[in-house]
């Protein structure tokens, strides 16, 4: 029995189309095995199926299989055309002048390629921007062997042009550049990628052009995008037992279009314009085997295909649009067929989300829904690798992981980043993100004897990497030493125990070992190849081997071989650069891992779903920009300058990325998303789906009303599952928290009254919940730092001289003020700021210091004074700290130092702001402890800043005046005490919300201040 359809059958060249509404593959397998018939199994074996790329070639297989519905088939020799081997099929064994030297590793040739051109051209490069210069000059020479340009060494004949300098240095820099390169490769026994590549397809065709084969072969799915690729598909239509299948081919766009396509490289058909021009006429090509489908979906196929290719007619073209239009309804109303727009739109919806993150969600719940269809597939389609990354974490709330053909950058890996966290500890080893980074990694672990390493890492965490960034390891130490310290109060927080200080020391001291020796290389700069050695030892005593295994570990070691193998010339490398270019190729590298769990479910780039077909096919990222990207910018070639080079124009990429959107969108369940804004701003709709709203609003009549379908049920959907369970918001009420008495706090300072009387929920969970707010890692010196360092600097000052001055006292107090800044962790372009403020607020201080001390007064700088005060549950005990009293034979003055704002007259006089008032009523009641009760004469806050005004001192009080303002103060304390005595009291947040701008609090979050203040309306009322 002979076979239905014969594809080698008639007269060569044999050209077939697959239309692009078509599933290609599946078709494509479809004709092979029909062709097949009742053959024995083993005929394929003998075939040879020529495929685009790998990809390509598996899912052919996969298709193959498919629709062999369990029939025995010994599979053909399937080869992507682009990724040919010598010693493989379609060559035979022993063919003459296939003996080309092997390709040299991506890597590898972006190294030897800055190697050259630091040693040839430009020694004072840094071989980071060494590497830039290497990819561009790579992109240059792959298109010249592409498009096979015999004379490359031309380009140097371009500076004799009028061209501006910039152009003409770029043309001299390229020509000695093809002159060097060759040369090189030739000493390393090796070739370019491309240039192999584009060998090996012309070797293919001069041999089947002269020797065609005698078995057969079938070239689908390639447009010959290369030169040599289209010569090879020429001698296989013209082979014996050979054919072309070409993809998406449009039989039915206008003949006087089509004749016009070789000016206009963007028009998806101008591909397969150029392969055919010349070689065949398109009406000579033929259609591929079609398996029988219903006439309605065949029909509406037709229809959206046609659609689509009338949408993207070229712009000189479009003026007859509703010519057009009339006239395919005339067509359609002959045969009596629907109306074709209505007809192409069926099946076709354009989704429209506000922002990324809404797009991602709304894919993620379509391709969700596919699922529920057994055996249905979908794939997403988009050229945006992070709305692919948005849409794969979405679909991970379900458990579902779905096939991603983009891969992973290395840096996003558990290999890749423990590379990138070693380098940063080499740059910079105290930077406490970075170092915990490392630390938590899940490779990394430490030997430190009998101590747990994960509690040490918690202990050091907690002890010295919290809070303003140490500068250096003695500082480091210096915090583990304060930690153990006792308070003011002469306590012990209760989680520091020595247990956990001697095991962030031994950490410590284990980690400066290990920087000591990961810097080695370093002077200032290393070599490259030595500091990759430095960084691989490094790993490798951090996490041993294990960081070399799996898919990632493998590709993060052959990253550093290739550097230690490659980087020896590229120069020297400070730590920080080393750091910045690792982490550049750990971002540049992808590792392809597999992994899907749900493998109806794919997520691809627009290449690799040039022949891919799902049942619901989901087309993102249609912004202009994006889908399609802009024309490329030659970073050496102008565009006449690329004509004299008989390169290809930057747009003809478009054109390619245009036919892969026609071939995708042809499905029959289509769905076009875009977004209205992007990264924040607004976004421009991609031309095509413009062209195609355009086409559909010009066919819209009332007599024939047709629209594209736009739902809104799946983005509604989407918010719903991040939104509420309640759909009507119930704001949380303002906490008014009621604890036992005898749980309510029995002491406080002088400060936690001033946050008492404000925010009484702010002492109910610093003293009744005992919650303390934990300081960031590395958290920068702001005003509390800068304040307690100005408070240190004079306290140091006082200690220092207790009685007389020195001579230089601005100087010596600019000197332990820049101390003390350095101390609280301020960096490098902080100090550059707090430099010059010192020097102003050092001048005013000791002028300030001189002044007061001439008043023959005794000074005290943070001594602790306190008091008992009765109460109904017993006795209340006041504390206070002053920042400095000063004592004289009539009283004492009260100092508090200020790098803020300070309290005015009236928040004092009102009780808003009691510190001052409650320390002069302590030491008028209790007094000091060794002086006895001194009446309070003066209450002033000093307020030093260093700008255009350095210093102030404001006396909030004076005399008699001072006394009574103590006095009233202690009253309101203890009838605030006796009211909170009382278990009905509340504590209440933000009795006073007049004050919650400036003086906001660490447990605002807890109280919910957000929601019962600003949401629900609650403004409080003063007490």
């Amino acid at each position: 029995m002979t076979a239905r359809f014969d594809p080698f059958a008639g007269e060569t060249p044999r050209w077939y189309a697959v239309e692009a509404y078509r599933p290609f593959l599946e078709d494509l397998a479809a004709g092979v095995l029909d062709w097949l018939g009742d053959r024995p199994p083993e005929t394929l074996s003998d075939a040879v199926i020529l495929l685009p790329n790998r990809r390509a070639a598996r899912a052919f297989t996969a298709a193959l299989t498919k629709q062999a519905g369990g029939r025995p088939v010994l599979l053909p020799q399937v080869r992507p055309l682009g990724d040919l081997e010598e010693d493989e099929p379609p060559f035979a064994p022993g063919e003459v002048g296939l003996d080309l030297p092997p390709a040299i590793a991506p890597l590898t040739r972006r190294f030897e390629m800055a190697r050259m051109i630091v040693e040839e051209f430009r020694s004072d490069l840094s071989p980071l921007r060494a590497l830039e210069l290497a990819d561009a000059l790579g992109g240059f020479l792959d298109s010249c062997h592409l498009e096979e340009i015999k004379d490359i060494g031309k380009v140097a004949t371009l500076v004799e042009g009028d061209l501006a300098e910039h152009w003409r240095e770029s043309a001299r820099f390229l020509g000695l550049a093809v002159e060097t390169w060759p040369k090189r490769l030739a000493a390393l026994g090796l070739v370019d990628p491309a240039w192999r590549r584009a060998k090996l397809l012309r070797l293919l065709a001069d041999s089947w052009e002269t020797r065609p084969p005698e078995h057969p072969v079938i070239a689908a799915g390639s447009t010959g995008s290369a030169p040599a690729a289209a010569d090879v598909l020429a001698a296989v239509a013209k082979a014996p037992q050979g054919c072309v299948v070409l993809p998406g081919l449009d039989v039915d766009l206008d003949p006087a279009v089509w004749s016009r396509l070789g000016d206009n490289e963007q028009h998806p058909q101008n591909a397969l314009w150029r392969l055919l021009e010349g070689r065949v006429e398109r009406e000579a090509v033929r259609p591929w085997f079609r398996p029988s489908v219903e006439p309605a979906l065949e029909a509406r196929g037709r229809a959206r295909q046609r659609l689509l290719n009338e949408a993207l007619r070229p712009a000189d073209a479009t003026d007859d649009w509703r010519k057009l239009i009339r006239a395919m309804r005339a067509e359609a109303a002959g045969t009596q067929s629907a109306d074709p727009i209505a007809e192409g739109l069926r099946g076709l919806s354009v989704v429209t989300a506000r922002a990324e993150e809404d797009a991602a969600a709304a894919i993620a719940l379509m391709m969700r829904e596919a699922l529920e269809t057994p055996g249905k597939t979908c794939a997403l389609v988009t050229p945006d690798l992070a709305l692919g990354r948005r849409v794969a974490a979405r679909l991970e709330r379900w458990g579902v992981s779905a096939d991603v053909s983009s891969g992973q950058p290395l840096s996003r890996m558990a290999g890749g980043r423990l590379v990138d966290l070693a380098v940063r500890f080499i740059a910079d080893p105290l930077d406490p993100h970075a170092l915990l980074g490392l630390l938590k990694h899940p490779l990394v672990r430490l030997d430190l004897g009998e101590t747990d390493f994960r509690a040490a890492v918690e202990a050091l965490e907690a002890f010295a990497l919290r809070g303003p960034r140490r500068r250096d390891w003695s500082r480091a130490r210096k915090a583990l030493f304060e930690a153990g310290q006792p308070r003011d109060d002469g306590r012990v927080p209760s989680d520091v125990t020595q247990e956990r200080l001697l095991a962030a020391r031994l950490l410590l001291d284990r980690l400066e070992a290990l920087f000591a020796e990961a810097r080695t290389p370093f002077v200032d700069e290393a070599p490259l190849d030595a500091a990759a050695r430095a960084l691989t030892a490094l790993i490798e005593a951090v996490a041993g081997q294990d960081a070399w295994a799996g898919p990632d570990g493998e590709a993060a070691a052959g990253l550093l071989s290739a550097l230690i193998e490659g980087g020896g010339s590229l120069g020297a490398v400070s730590r920080a650069d080393f750091a910045e270019l690792v982490h550049g190729l750990l971002t540049d590298e992808t590792v392809r891992t597999g992994g899907a769990t749900q493998p109806r479910l794919r997520i691809l780039g627009a290449i690799e779903a040039r022949l891919v077909r799902a049942d619901r096919m989901i087309l993102a990222g249609l912004e202009e920009g994006v889908w399609p990207n802009a024309a490329p910018t030659d970073p050496f070639l102008s565009r006449p300058m690329r004509g004299t080079m008989q390169l290809p124009p930057p747009e003809r990429r478009l054109g390619q990325t245009a036919q892969d959107f026609v071939q995708a969108a042809s499905a029959d369940e289509a769905i076009l998303v875009h977004c209205e804004r992007r990264g924040g701003q607004p976004a421009v709709k991609s031309r095509w789906l413009w062209r195609l709203e355009m086409l559909t609003r010009g066919a819209d009549t009332p007599t024939t009303p047709v629209s594209i379908a736009r739902p809104s049920a799946v983005l509604d959907q989407a918010r719903t599952l991040d939104a509420p369970a309640r759909l009507t918001p119930e704001y949380a009420p303002r906490p008014a928290p009621r604890p036992p008495v005898d749980r309510r706090p029995r002491e406080l300072p002088v400060t936690g009254v001033e946050r008492w009387v404000r925010d009484p929920y702010a002492v109910y969970a610093r003293y009744v919940l005992n919650l303390r707010q934990l300081d960031r890692p590395g958290q920068s010196a702001e005003a509390i730092a800068r304040g307690n360092a100005v408070h240190k600097a004079v306290e140091r000052l006082t200690l220092s001289w207790p009685d007389v001055l020195p001579e230089d006292s601005a100087d010596q107090l600019e000197r332990l003020l820049l101390e003390e800044l350095t101390s609280a962790g301020f960096e490098d372009a902080a100090m550059a700021r707090e430099t010059p403020l010192a020097r102003n607020s050092a001048v005013w201080l000791a002028g300030f210091e001189a002044e007061r001390r001439a008043r023959g007064v005794e000074i005290r700088v943070e001594e602790r004074v306190e008091m008992l005060i009765p109460a109904p549950a017993g006795p209340f005990k006041l504390t206070a700290k002053a920042d400095r009293i000063e004592l004289s034979a009539t009283g004492a003055a009260v100092l508090d130092f200020k790098t803020g704002s300070i309290p005015s007259p009236k928040q004092v006089r009102t009780g808003f702001s009691p510190q001052l008032t409650l320390t002069g009523a302590i030491l008028a009641e209790a007094g000091l402890k060794d002086a006895g009760p001194v009446e309070p004469e003066e209450l002033t806050y000093v307020r030093v800043v260093g700008r255009k005004e350095p210093g102030q001192a404001a006396v909030r009080a004076a005399g008699a005046e001072a006394m009574a303002l103590s006095q009233a103060a202690l009253a309101g304390l203890t009838a605030r005490i006796e009211r909170f005595d009382h278990e009905e009291t509340p504590y209440l947040s933000w009795v006073a919300p007049q004050f919650m701008g400036n003086f906001g609090g660490n447990y605002d979050h807890l109280a919910r201040v957000w929601e019962w203040h600003v949401v629900g309306g609650d403004e409080g009322d003063a007490e």
